[in-house]
């Protein structure tokens, strides 16, 4: 008999798993002989009251053992004289895109822009070092995308959209704690995704597929409304039966040469504000009800959403023992973002904070036609940039002189390697914005006692939480609507958030790839 019960224990009996056995019997009302096997599915933490409790759900096999099951290997192996496939773009969506195609014996040929994840590593070393941009590889561009160098949140509500189960276990596969497999929260950590990240590039190497680095798109190969290949910044060719399109929100060159083309592009919602800091143990204090750290706990986070004058406010990648980073791709542009290692034991806390934009905030911009977001977004790092005055150095302000239209004469530390500045962000910011977040930031205060306070700090802007296009596409096959065999997935596309969304439409489009083609 198999059942499905929940658990509630304190952080300390949580610790020892030798006893869940026990628990289990005794929440079953059965003996121990009559348990003959568990597994734990689920686990996560409840700090709503004073006595945290560590929630553990478990599958139960009770009175029998449960039925052996043949253990599938995969494979992923391209077959002799496999279709070719090109994949644009090494983040979470072209990687599992060129993971499925593999799986099911196309022959992946992935086109990344910039370096490969070691050599990226150096890059990003010297824009901390130097605060100098390398367009093609920063922190959003290069293998593994812009989630290689983020705390590798792997929550998603995307779940109907595809198997998060299947995206989690080839993360495992490839070297991930198979503690992902049952954490509410899962994560990877920044310092750990690297080498996962070149393992999944060994997989698809090994099985046939190719890699290509240092690459750029510069343009689409097509004949009537299909697409036939695309061709790189030297006039070097690349064709093959389909081309997969993951080239990421940060690409804005692509959406340029999209519309050169007379492909298709929507405009769409997306958000802007800034990165939020605070002392890690503040977090952990207000969260867990208690200023002494339980090292039993995880690093405490949050999530926080108001609503100003008909606009969402709200947390977005949450990053806690975490740092923030210069996330920009050009010159003259100041981008923060935040990450955390795998062990998230930075003494700080860190949140974009942002506020929605719909298309009528835009109507100031609307000589741009199609690309009004992108000039809004521009617009805001350049004024970032202007502000911090030295390459990557970030406009900073405490939230309680933000919120009171205050100059702030000291700021607190921070964790922004590049350094901060310290200016008017609330002028500097469009009302529509600044208005929204100040009124945000006293009711976060009201909902997390001590949020609000003088050792928060807030540093400018955060505006690569999503694209604000889309590149419209059927919802049955994932093509492009007017160019056969272009099939445009991730958050480049317009259709993903985060790492787990957008592997999840990689996969899935090498499912539709694999039923049309076969």
């Amino acid at each position: 008999m198999r059942k499905e019960i929940e658990i509630r224990l304190s952080p300390e009996e949580a610790q020892n798993t030798q006893d869940y056995d026990r628990h289990i019997a005794r929440a079953l009302n059965q003996k121990l002989v009559d348990i003959k096997a568990f597994n734990l599915l689920k686990r996560s933490v409840d700090a709503r009251k004073a006595s945290i409790k560590i929630q553990l759900l478990f599958e139960v096999f009770l009175f029998e053992k449960p039925l052996e099951t043949e253990k599938i290997e995969t494979a992923f192996q391209a077959k002799p004289k496999a279709k070719r496939i090109l994949v644009i773009g090494a983040g979470p969506a072209g990687l599992y895109a060129a993971l499925g195609l593999l799986e099911k014996g196309f022959q992946p040929i992935v086109i990344e822009r910039g370096k490969n994840v070691s050599e990226r590593k150096i890059d990003i070393a010297l824009l901390n070092k130097n605060h100098l941009v390398n367009a093609d590889s920063n922190y959003c561009f290069g293998e593994g995308g812009a989630g290689t160098f983020s705390d590798g949140k792997l929550y998603t509500r995307s779940s109907k959209r595809g198997n998060v189960k299947r995206i989690l276990e080839l993360f495992v596969m490839h070297g991930a704690s198979p503690d992902i497999l049952i954490d509410a929260h899962p994560h990877l950590g920044t310092n750990k995704l690297p080498s996962i990240i070149k393992n999944i590039r060994e997989t698809i190497l090994t099985g046939g597929g190719e890699f290509y680095f240092n690459t750029k798109i510069s343009d689409f190969i097509l004949q009537k409304n299909q697409i036939l290949g695309v061709m790189d910044q030297n006039g070097k060719e690349f064709r093959g039966e389909a081309v997969v399109l993951a080239t990421g929100h940060s690409a804005r060159d692509i959406y340029y040469l999209l519309d050169k083309k007379g492909i298709l592009l929507e405009a769409k919602d997306f958000a802007m504000g800034v990165r939020v800091e605070h002392p890690q143990q503040l977090i952990n204090s207000i969260q867990y009800h208690s200023s002494t750290a339980n090292p039993l706990l995880p690093t405490a986070s949050y999530s926080l959403v108001s609503q100003v004058e008909n606009r969402g406010v709200f947390s977005f990648c949450m990053c806690p023992g975490g740092i923030i980073v210069p996330s920009a791709t050009g010159p003259n542009q100041v981008v923060v973002n935040g990450m955390s290692n795998a062990e998230r034991n930075s003494p700080f806390a860190n949140s974009g904070i942002v506020v929605s934009v719909l298309q009528e905030d835009l109507l100031v911009y609307k000589k741009y036609g199609i690309f009004a977001g992108l000039k809004y977004q521009e617009e805001l790092e350049y004024l970032a940039f202007k502000a911090g005055g030295d390459k990557q150095t970030a406009p900073a302000q405490r939230m309680v002189d933000f919120v009171n239209g205050k100059f702030s004469n000291s700021l607190p530390k921070s964790s922004y390697i590049p350094g901060i500045k310290s200016a008017p962000l609330h002028q500097i910011l469009p009302t529509s914005l600044s208005f929204r977040l100040q009124q945000a930031f006293k009711d976060f205060g009201k909902k997390m006692a001590g949020y609000y306070s003088e050792e928060a700090l807030i540093l400018g802007v955060e505006s690569r939480t999503s694209s604000p296009l889309r590149i419209p596409r059927h919802k049955e096959t994932m093509e492009q609507l007017q160019i056969g065999n272009l099939y445009p997935i991730g958050e480049g596309a317009g259709y993903a958030g985060g790492i787990v969304s957008s592997a999840m439409d990689g996969y899935n489009v090498s499912n539709l790839i694999a039923e049309k083609f076969n």
